[in-house]
């Protein structure tokens, strides 16, 4: 459980932490081939959920008028980190660094940006934005 915590409050600077990152981090942790998939796999589901939420909030404001990717943010009182603060950081014991936040508006505004141009209508127009 407390691997699973580290691993998510990790997520708030890495979203493609190297073997290098995940050793240094996990240093109580033998990282054999099992193991480093496991924490691999929570990456992913992390990124996933991250995308997912992203996709969700840039469709919404789409959808209520905004007109400039540029006038999207991410901040501390949005219902977007709200929501990603819960699930990352659910006993909210853990600040959030301004990076993060940072890195989440630009992800926020990739997403409007291809979505209101139509590039989601290709079936992988993600691609571009999760690299």
């Amino acid at each position: 459980t407390s691997h699973l915590k580290k691993a998510k409050l990790m997520f708030f600077y890495t979203r493609y932490p190297s073997s290098h990152v995940l050793k240094a981090c996990f240093h109580d942790v033998q990282l054999s081939r099992c193991v480093t998939s496991q924490l691999i796999k929570w990456f992913s589901n992390f990124r996933e959920f991250y995308y997912i939420q992203m996709e969700k909030f840039a469709r919404q404001a789409l959808a209520q008028g905004v007109a400039d990717a540029r006038s999207l943010a991410v901040e501390r009182e949005s219902q977007l980190f709200k929501t990603l603060n819960t699930h990352y950081n659910k006993a909210n014991d853990f600040q959030v660094p301004q990076r993060f936040l940072e890195v989440a508006a630009i992800t926020l505004r990739e997403f409007y940006s291809a979505i209101s141009k139509g590039e989601d209508r290709d079936p992988s127009w993600k691609k571009a934005i999760y690299k």
